[in-house]
């Protein structure tokens, strides 16, 4: 039992000791920490979800302003490098680009080094609108992790950080992540 007390993930791990008597509790604890972790991302999803529909973008279209945004501010990236920052289809980038430039938010320009080739900036308006999504974003975020303090905050950073490493040095090659899984920030 933890300092905060139960939570479901306690019962569910509890239900698969009482039906499965080969699972001890030691063999649960990935599930103690894994579930917790997806039950996690689901509320946190539901978090950005609202934290951007202050600004009038979903996750994904974010993903691709904060991408810029963090590139600097003469930054002119091609598609397949947002696709790859951001881990998505090309469909899904193009999409996104198609969706965003409509908005005003960034333009398209040829590649002047590769003919075929387009790359993307922020515009002004498209700045702003980033900037504040992530101050509403830091916000929601910081409400929740107020409730750990600064060690424990550390501690789980330090952590997931290791875990995360783990998982991505061991991906099968040309897994390139692209699923959607964005909203990083």
């Amino acid at each position: 039992m933890t300092e905060t007390g139960r939570d479901e993930v306690d019962g569910l791990a509890e239900d698969w000791e009482h039906q499965r008597d080969d699972l001890t509790a030691a063999d649960l604890v990935p599930l103690h920490l894994m579930s917790r972790i997806a039950r996690l991302a689901r509320h946190l999803d539901r978090e950005r979800r609202l934290a951007f529909r202050s600004s009038g973008l979903d996750a994904g279209e974010f993903d691709v302003l904060a991408e810029l945004r963090r590139a600097g501010p003469d930054a002119h990236l091609s598609p397949g490098a947002l696709q790859r920052a951001t881990l998505v289809s090309s469909g899904t980038m193009t999409h996104r680009l198609d969706k965003l430039e409509a908005a005003g938010l960034i333009a398209r320009a040829p590649d002047p080094g590769d003919g075929r080739g387009v790359l993307v900036r922020l515009l002004p308006l498209g700045r702003t609108t980033v900037d504040a999504a992530l101050d509403a974003l830091l916000a929601a975020e910081r409400r929740l992790v107020h409730a750990l303090g600064d060690e424990a905050t550390g501690e789980l950073i330090g952590g997931l950080r290791r875990l995360l490493s783990v998982y991505e040095r061991s991906r099968p090659a040309g897994d390139d992540g692209a699923g959607g899984a964005g909203s990083d920030g």
